[in-house]
């Protein structure tokens, strides 16, 4: 049984910094992309980033580049997301996903797995 779960959100004020860990089990992710996408209250689930298990290969999306990166460390099956310089606009529920390589990684339908999401709230 695939489960991918998320920690590390929490109550941050502006500027602040906050990792997201999401450990993967149930299966090999060789072939598999892990994405980060969140939600905002009323709006609906946008992608954020996502990484290549085999390759490494990193994807942002525009509104965060600069302040967030993806990781994975793949002894731990472990996918990071480190959030720099925290806006109000960044509170979301953050979610873990993952999803074959050949499909694209924006696209929230084309991801397999999902966590149960972790809470970010950003102060101004």
């Amino acid at each position: 049984q695939v489960q991918l779960v998320e920690s590390g959100g929490g109550l941050v004020q502006a500027g602040e910094s906050l990792r997201l860990s999401c450990a993967a089990s149930g299966r090999t992710f060789s072939g598999y992309r892990m994405g980060w996408f969140r939600q905002a209250p009323g709006k609906e689930r946008e992608f954020v980033a996502a990484i290549s298990w085999s390759s490494g290969n990193t994807y942002v999306t525009d509104s965060v580049k600069g302040r967030f990166m993806i990781s994975r460390d793949n002894a731990k099956n472990t996918v990071y997301l480190q959030m720099n310089m925290l806006k109000p606009e960044d509170t979301a529920v953050y979610y873990c996903a993952a999803g074959q390589l050949l499909r694209a990684l924006q696209v929230v339908k084309n991801y397999d797995y999902w966590g149960q999401g972790t809470q970010v709230t950003v102060s101004s």
